[in-house]
């Protein structure tokens, strides 16, 4: 057979009568299925109906995957339900054309293999994949605001049994090969040198297909069918809210009212997913904010950069958490404090994060072994990247500075982490200022998607883009941004906080005010959020912001500060914390003044369109991204410039004006309204 016709698609077949059909996207690094994959597959399945085979086997020929899933783009395109629905169901039936194969078939997976990549594997008869951390399956649809189209509502519950397979798609979940093994999901889970033989002996076993055990069919009887569903809406439910995030319950409804027809299934499942695209704000922002995150990972260009040692200088909260997650990335790192006694914790939370991120012992350990204590500095000279992380005083980085820059090859990056000093005054007494670059994590690190790359008009472009390649490899999204007091991130969460205290001073109580932003949309309210960052953290921003901005800072701070209430790490701030956990006194009142949202809501919107105006960011939409995985904003409104032009700039302008009158100043409207 011959590949010669075919774009994207190679088709080989080897001694034992065994197709391999290998997917090759000519139009990236990354497979993804668009219309022309899916045409030359759907012409290659027609004419294997008829083919004398023993198998046909679908792999890769990209290193980094199986296949991504559906090409994002062409769904946004579409301009008419009938458009969507058309394209859905033609991927549904391209795959149909796998199960109606006279032999069996089987996908061998090696890296991702999510959304409709997964929904392709699922049509096969058999499918082995990669035992590796990087390999990793799932329909994480829910998170766009869609559910699976091409199958996989009707696909996996067969495969696994309902209540595991609802259990996934509903949280978007992925899961490595190991865990897939044990769902049912695949077949075999075997190293990477055994892929290719595990394939070819399991498609000349002809075994019959995985079933679900018996317990895990139960959901799928009419009765256990609607009580399986009511139970998954009130989990669901618990998490998000239906208007604000309609996917999980519009999969949910697909599920219970499911025809006893399979092949009606297929199209009540393109219907519900349609629905979505059609009818649903929320599905469209949520779309608009993966473009945005794959707009972020493309700031990362190829290049010969290709950095292997990290050197992190200050093992505190921070330092230690960006060593203990770059350590766990695959590099080798070592890390520096005056003693090792100050060293000591940092390393202990770091394998605490190792064994609970980590299911494999061995890769466990290995993670453990990357991370070297270094209290004399020897990594220094050996480091690709060096990140300082000391405390938030400039002399005392400065000093710094001087000491580790003549020991540093000409080659690696010189970051620091400051969540607030200027870039300029930090490299004013380097001998090359342009060499720094500000790395400016968020805590929880392992949590924190965003890096905030920090740069100056002086800040060397090489520099810069090899630091946007080194925050893409330790998986996390890098975001160019001019250096400014308290740069984007903690510019526009402190007005937000600092409002919210104010509202405490006000007599307010700070469950009333979380209440509203997390009804807003927010992950948590600003109170709790203050909590979460360190009281002392945000009074000492919120100062140096008040320098610059003349934001107002509340006494309420300092008081707390003073009696030893830093949040949730001293286990008392505005809240009790147990164990890292939040404990709030009383429920939250229903009926407070909406005021209380808009004060809160509209201090973080206008300090946004001040940063645009300003020209922080190089537009709107990375504005925009950089606040949602920076702050966690409500991705559903698409960030606060969009939801600004979604609620009416003029409007939004209107009321600052009304809060400027009643409380002050600091709600004047920025004269980059009129951008808008």
């Amino acid at each position: 057979m011959s590949a010669e016709n075919y774009q994207h698609w190679q088709i080989e077949q080897d001694d034992n009568q065994i197709i391999w059909l290998s997917l090759d996207y000519a139009g990236g690094s990354t497979n993804i299925l668009t219309r022309n994959v899916l045409e030359e597959l759907k012409e290659i399945l027609e004419n294997l109906q008829t083919a004398s085979a023993a198998g046909l086997i679908i792999n890769s020929k990209k290193a980094n995957g199986f296949l991504a899933g559906a090409d994002i783009t062409e769904f946004t395109a579409l301009k008419t339900r009938e458009a969507a629905f058309e394209k859905l169901r033609f991927g549904q039936t391209v795959f149909a054309l796998i199960e109606k194969l006279s032999f069996p078939s089987l996908a061998l997976i090696h890296g991702f293999c999510l959304g409709g990549g997964l929904e392709l594997a699922l049509a096969c008869t058999y499918r082995v994949a990669e035992k590796s951390a990087k390999c990793k399956l799932g329909l994480p649809e829910v998170r766009l605001g869609i559910h699976p189209g091409y199958g996989g509502v009707v696909r996996l519950p067969e495969l696994i049994g309902d209540l595991p397979a609802l259990q996934l798609m509903l949280a978007g979940r992925t899961v490595v090969a190991k865990q897939a093994k044990g769902m049912g999901i695949i077949d075999a889970a075997v190293p990477s040198r055994q892929l290719s033989v595990t394939a070819v002996a399991l498609i000349k076993s002809k075994q019959a297909k995985y079933a679900p055990a018996w317990f895990n069919k139960l959901a799928s009887y009419p009765v256990a069918r609607q009580a399986t569903a009511l139970f998954m809406r009130q989990q669901v439910r618990k998490k998000v809210s239906q208007t604000h995030y309609p996917a999980p319950f519009k999969l949910l409804d697909c599920w219970k009212n499911f025809s006893a027809d399979r092949q009606q299934r297929f199209i009540e499942e393109a219907n519900s997913v349609t629905d979505l695209f059609a009818d649903s704000p929320a599905t469209e922002q949520l779309v608009r904010v993966f473009m945005l995150q794959e707009r972020m990972k493309a700031l990362a260009k190829s290049g010969s950069f290709k950095p292997r040692h990290v050197h992190v200088v200050g093992a505190g909260i921070m330092g230690g958490d960006i060593a203990a997650w770059c350590a766990m990335q695959g590099f080798q790192v070592t890390l520096q404090d005056r003693e090792p006694k100050y060293i000591a914790p940092a390393i202990k939370r770091a394998h605490n994060l190792f064994e609970r991120k980590i299911r494999e012992s061995h890769l466990c350990t290995a993670a453990k072994d990357r991370l070297m204590p270094d209290h004399q500095g020897v990594g220094v000279g050996k480091a690709d990247v060096v990140i300082e992380a000391i405390y938030e005083n400039l002399e005392a980085k400065q000093a710094l500075y001087a000491q580790i820059e003549p020991q540093i090859r000409k080659d690696t990056i010189l970051a620091t982490n400051t969540s607030s000093l200027p870039l300029e005054a930090l490299s004013e007494k380097l001998m090359d200022p342009g060499r720094l670059v500000g790395l400016h994590f968020f805590n929880p690190v392992a949590k924190m998607q965003l890096v905030e790359i920090i740069h100056t008009n002086n800040t060397n472009q090489e520099v810069l883009d090899n630091a946007a390649i080194f925050v893409k490899k330790i998986s996390r999204l890098p975001l160019p941004v001019k250096s400014s007091p308290g740069f984007l991130v903690n510019r526009i969460l402190m007005p937000y906080i600092m409002e919210a205290v104010i509202l405490v001073d006000e007599g307010i109580a700070p469950e009333d005010i979380d209440h509203v932003a997390v009804e807003f949309g927010m992950p948590m309210g600003p109170i709790e959020l203050a909590d979460v960052v360190g009281l002392d953290i945000c009074s000492h921003v919120g100062k140096v912001l008040a320098d610059a901005f003349d934001l107002p800072v509340s006494d309420r701070l300092q008081q707390k500060l003073d009696q030893g209430e830093l949040g949730r790490k001293s286990g008392q701030g505005f809240y009790q914390w147990k164990n890292g956990k939040v404990s709030k006194q009383n429920k939250p009142n229903s009926s407070i003044d909406k005021s209380v949202q808009d004060r809160l809501i509209l201090s973080l919107v206008n300090e946004t369109v001040k940063c645009l105006e300003e020209g922080l960011l190089e537009d709107a939409d990375l504005l925009d991204a950089g606040v949602i995985f920076g702050t966690g904003f409500a991705p559903f409104r698409g960030g606060p410039v969009q939801y600004a032009k979604t609620a009416g700039p003029i409007k939004l302008r209107d009321r600052l004006s009304e809060l400027q009158s009643r409380h002050g100043e600091r709600f004047k409207a920025s004269s980059g309204w009129s951008q808008l």
